[in-house]
């Protein structure tokens, strides 16, 4: 990730991607890529000769370095496993690197548009689109939500690109104020005042425990009794959660 990183800021690099998804089978692509990117025959031969990583490997890749932190991260907040003999402490996780290689909700929902008219097969579907999410810091909180809309979704239905990103906000607004209605219910809160938290939380993207906010919201208890921290901490960790996967969706809870 370090060195595509820097190649990246080349040029040369850039057309060597893209010659990657052109189809060398395709006249009327192959010479649509020489006008775009002012190469000849005898360049693209050159480039042909280079051997890179197949983008699918790429996210593979991604995705396991996220899947590494999320871990470590679950590790240190708990006991760190003592089989491991790895020294955790000197593996620096360059989130940096991958922030600048992040794929955004709408770009994931085009795919979805894409794969779906190639494949007809949901289940082939769901697989690519886990590993696509799996390699995005920014959207792999909302997996189960996008997996959920495919196979809720009669997708062949759906005549575009816009369309999909319409229904998918559609769907996912709806989804959001159920679960938020579930939550509230479910942990006896006092339910103005934790939606405006969660609205609030929504907006910044983040929850936060500074304040006195969460404990506005939460249900009578003196916070002597030793089951009141409990609470409280099991509440902000469900409601951070949720804003995960919510966050820029839009809608009201």
């Amino acid at each position: 990730m370090q060195v595509e990183n820097i190649l990246q800021n080349y040029d040369e690099f850039a057309h060597l991607k893209a010659l990657q998804s052109t189809d060398m089978n395709d006249p009327e692509a192959v010479e649509a890529f020489k006008e775009t990117y002012f190469v000849t025959d005898e360049q693209i031969a050159v480039m042909q000769a280079i051997k890179t990583l197949p983008e699918r490997t790429i996210q593979d890749y991604r995705s396991t370095y996220n899947d590494i932190r999320d871990w470590l991260r679950r590790e240190k907040d708990g006991a760190v496993a003592e089989a491991s003999k790895i020294d955790w402490d000197d593996v620096v996780f360059e989130v940096d690197l991958l922030k600048s290689q992040e794929i955004n909700l709408d770009y994931i929902l085009e795919l979805i548009f894409e794969h779906n008219k190639k494949t007809k097969d949901k289940t082939t579907l769901v697989d690519e689109m886990r590993r696509i999410i799996r390699a995005s810091i920014g959207n792999r909180a909302k997996e189960t939500l996008i997996v959920d809309y495919i196979n809720d979704t009669d997708l062949d239905t759906i005549p575009d690109k816009a369309s999909v990103m319409e229904s998918f906000f559609a769907y996912a607004q709806e989804r959001q104020k159920k679960e938020a209605t579930e939550l509230i219910t479910e942990e006896n809160l006092k339910v103005e005042e934790a939606k405006r938290y969660i609205t609030t939380s929504l907006k910044r993207n983040y929850a936060s425990e500074n304040g006195t906010e969460l404990n506005s919201l939460l249900p009578k208890m003196s916070p002597l009794n030793p089951q009141y921290l409990i609470l409280k901490q099991r509440v902000f960790q469900r409601i951070a959660a949720f804003v995960e996967t919510y966050k820029g969706i839009g809608g009201e809870v």
